[in-house]
């Protein structure tokens, strides 16, 4: 039994992390599929409006996480950040449920909703602080189980939701089924999560909020960043264009959509621990280079795809290269700032906000040369590079 869940998630904060992190999946899975539906159809929001509102949205989360992870490393406890974070879950998806307005949408999508969403760094970080005195194959073992629980609420709930909501005329209590979701994970933070005091963690050198954004967009912190974001960029390109060809080239349906995104989702939750004892024997930067290597294999063969089964046959790489880049890159970006977890784990949501970015950028670029197939072997490229940049910083020791 013991090979199948190692030691490391019998630490109490470890496993109530992973509890908490999958009540917090549990919202995004809920929500997200329905949100352009909720915001553009139901609500009335215009196309244009509801791509700034999502940009401008990332980009406060950004900002958040940042702020929150150097307040949480000052205070050195996260229990009170967390609680915080989850008020605001609580309140965004319920006033979108309770007064569904496209004023209450945007406002809850500038606000509210971006700093819940901060809450996936802190968990992170409280996970990190957690793993203080374990050697580095233990850390990167937590750390895919805590990221395995994201990928495992991806693969239940966004069936569960849609099955009750089946011939619903509005998909708005998803967004009720979201605010009790947070609810839950603030039951699991306060009731579950061991209590630590504030001196046990806090950091020596306090940074002030702008010393910490300062830290972040620093030479040596952004060029490993920008390494990790065009690696990650290849999830977010594909998401983009799997649908695409799947319906087009490869001559499927929607439903294939659907079903492919689960089996790639339920083979990360495998192959995430699976790569976290590859790491932990052939090291971190060799496994990270592997998975992007598989990765990239991936999106190059599905720019030849042209039947349904060609996209079927492609999962098993899929899902063995996204759980590397899902689950490894995290111990590498916390690693960056490691004196400080909170301020560490933000990096979590600036790789985000950074690889969403480059990811739009290539498909504008690649959608524009070329077609979706072009732009699907571009994606690879990308990705090669970020894993060919990250060689290179580790080679000249600028880590």
């Amino acid at each position: 039994m013991s090979r199948l869940f190692p030691d490391v998630f019998r630490n109490p904060a470890i496993r109530a992390s992973m509890i908490a992190i999958f009540t917090f999946g549990m919202a995004g899975a809920m929500t997200a599929p329905y949100r352009s539906v909720v915001g553009i159809r139901e609500l009335g929001l215009s196309d244009g409006l509801y791509s700034f509102l999502s940009f401008v949205s990332a980009a406060v989360n950004v900002v958040i996480s940042i702020l929150l992870g150097n307040l949480a490393d000052r205070l050195g406890e996260y229990r009170s950040t967390m609680i915080g974070a989850c008020l605001f879950g609580i309140f965004g998806y319920g006033m979108v449920y309770a007064f569904p307005t496209a004023a209450i949408f945007v406002i809850s999508g500038l606000l509210p909703l971006p700093i819940y969403g901060a809450l996936n760094s802190l968990l992170f970080a409280n996970a990190r602080a957690a793993m203080h005195g374990m050697n580095r194959s233990d850390m990167v073992t937590a750390n895919s189980g805590v990221r395995a629980m994201i990928s495992l609420s991806w693969v239940l709930i966004p069936g569960i939701t849609g099955l009750l909501l089946s011939g619903a005329s509005s998909m708005l209590p998803a967004y009720l089924f979201a605010s009790i979701s947070c609810l839950l994970c603030q039951g699991i933070i306060v009731f579950a999560l061991p209590k630590r005091a504030g001196t046990e963690m806090a950091a020596v050198h306090h940074l002030s909020y702008l010393g910490a954004l300062r830290q972040v967009v620093s030479p040596r912190i952004s060029a490993h960043i920008c390494g990790v974001a065009l690696i990650t960029s290849t999830l977010h390109l594909n998401d983009a264009l799997l649908p695409l060809i799947a319906t087009g080239a490869a001559h499927g349906r929607l439903s294939d959509v659907g079903i492919l995104v689960g089996i790639v989702a339920l083979l990360e939750v495998v192959f995430i621990i699976v790569w976290s004892r590859i790491a932990r024997k052939a090291g971190q930067m060799t496994a990270l280079a592997a998975g992007t290597i598989i990765y990239a294999v991936f999106l190059s063969l599905l720019g030849f795809a042209s039947e349904p089964w060609h996209l079927y046959a492609l999962t098993l790489l899929a899902g063995i290269g996204a759980s590397a880049i899902i689950s490894i890159p995290i111990t590498y970006l916390q690693d960056l700032i490691a004196d400080r977890p909170g301020l560490g784990s933000a990096l979590i949501s600036v790789n985000i906000f950074a690889s969403a970015g480059i990811g739009a950028l290539v498909f504008a670029a690649g959608t524009y040369v070329t077609g979706y197939s072009g732009t699907a072997i571009l994606s690879a490229v990308t990705g090669l590079a970020g894993i060919a940049i990250i060689g290179l910083l580790h080679r000249g020791k600028v880590h």
